[in-house]
């Protein structure tokens, strides 16, 4: 047995010998417990437990019957680099994420961030540390993200949605569409849509949506679909327009 290494080298060694294991892996298609132990110098068990580490570190590693361990490779992202305007780029678009998106989504917004920075050589996310570039938020941003949340959900598990919706002059009507796409304004979310009622594309206004409630109700694959209504706002050179606004542009 090789002598436990870990014992006498504290955090610092471990998380060497993590990096160690990483890049063997990556030069070997395959490498069994006891090569690898061989060559960190330790324990068949420290090995056993570095794997659980990157493991829980995200690093998926696998078990090959009569081969040995065996690197993901698909799971690794290269050494990350950014030019200054580019990384200033990434972190305004995350800190508008979180601001303007629903909680659920504005916490994904950090968390990628905080993932991407670990993977980043120092200079690079020295340099997302120092932006300068802010979305802040209020009350104005709470209501333009309020309802949201459900309306995404629902787009992302293709179910037909049912709400209310207030048109600009004041009339109401109940809706049942397939949810298709979201678009930001700057000041107002809006839905593409297949309208069930109308047979037919339409925007609506996601701060005059009310009752939303997703239905277990899924649509298949084929028929409407956000392509389809790109192409057919494209064709009519307008821009996508939220219903009842009285054929004005200007989304307001």
């Amino acid at each position: 047995m090789g002598f436990d290494f870990e014992r006498v080298g504290g955090s610092r060694r471990r998380a060497d010998r993590l990096l160690q294991v990483v890049e063997m892996l990556r030069h070997h298609r395959t490498m069994s417990i006891e090569l690898l132990a061989e060559r960190l110098e330790v324990s068949k068990r420290t090995v056993y437990r570095d794997l659980d580490a990157l493991d829980a570190r995200g690093v998926r590693i696998r078990n090959i019957p009569g081969e040995g361990y065996a690197l993901d490779r698909q799971a690794l992202l290269p050494p990350l680099h950014f030019e200054d305007d580019e990384s200033e780029a990434l972190v305004l678009g995350l800190r508008m994420a979180a601001a303007w998106v629903d909680p659920t989504l504005g916490a994904a917004a950090h968390s990628a961030l905080d993932k991407i920075e670990a993977v980043m050589p120092e200079t690079s996310a020295a340099v997302l540390a120092h932006v300068r570039l802010f979305a802040p938020r209020g009350e104005w941003a709470r209501q333009v993200r309020d309802g949201l949340e459900p309306v995404r959900s629902a787009i992302a598990n293709r179910r037909k949605l049912r709400f209310t919706y207030a048109r600009l002059d004041g009339r109401t009507s109940r809706r049942k569409v397939r949810p298709l796409g979201l678009h930001f304004w700057g000041s107002v979310w809006t839905l593409a849509a297949w309208c069930e009622r109308r047979r037919a594309y339409r925007t609506f206004r996601v701060d005059r949506m009310t009752e939303m409630v997703a239905l277990d109700e899924q649509w298949p694959s084929g028929g409407p679909d956000l392509a389809g209504f790109i192409a057919e706002r494209n064709a009519d050179r307008q821009a996508p327009m939220a219903e009842g606004m009285g054929g004005s542009t200007d989304v307001r």
